[in-house]
C-alpha cells in the first residue's frame, strides 16, 4: 500500500469515537429520541458517566437534552440533532473507508 492509499486517521471524529459516545450515537441513530434512563441501560453505564459524555456530545452540537416530566416524574429526553446525524454519517463513512482498505500491518 502506498502512502497515498493510507487511510487518514485524523478524519475520525474524536467526539464520537469514544466507546460510550459511540454507543449513544449508534442508539440514537435508530431510536431518536431516547430517555436518559434508556440510554444509561443500553450503554451499561452510570448516570454520572452518561451525563458527562452527553455534555461532550451536546457541546459539539450532536445531541440536545430536553428536560420535562412524565406524569409527576422528571424525565430527560436526548435527541440527535441534524448536525449530529451528519457527523454520524461522516463517521460511518470514514470507518467504512478505513475498514475497506487492505491494511498491511
Amino acid at each position: 500500500m502506498s502512502v497515498e492509499d493510507t487511510p487518514d486517521l485524523t478524519k475520525l471524529d474524536d467526539v464520537i469515537h469514544g466507546r460510550l459516545r459511540l454507543g449513544v450515537m449508534a442508539y440514537l441513530s435508530a431510536v431518536n429520541p431516547a430517555s436518559f434512563a434508556e440510554l444509561a441501560k443500553k450503554t451499561a453505564t452510570t448516570n454520572g458517566n452518561l451525563s458527562t459524555h452527553l455534555s461532550r456530545l451536546e457541546k459539539a452540537g450532536y445531541v440536545r437534552q430536553e428536560k420535562g416530566f412524565s406524569g409527576k416524574r422528571p424525565q430527560t429526553l436526548v435527541h440527535m440533532t441534524s448536525a449530529g446525524r451528519s457527523a454520524w454519517i461522516d463517521y460511518l463513512s470514514t470507518m467504512k473507508q478505513l475498514l475497506s482498505n487492505d491494511l498491511e500491518i
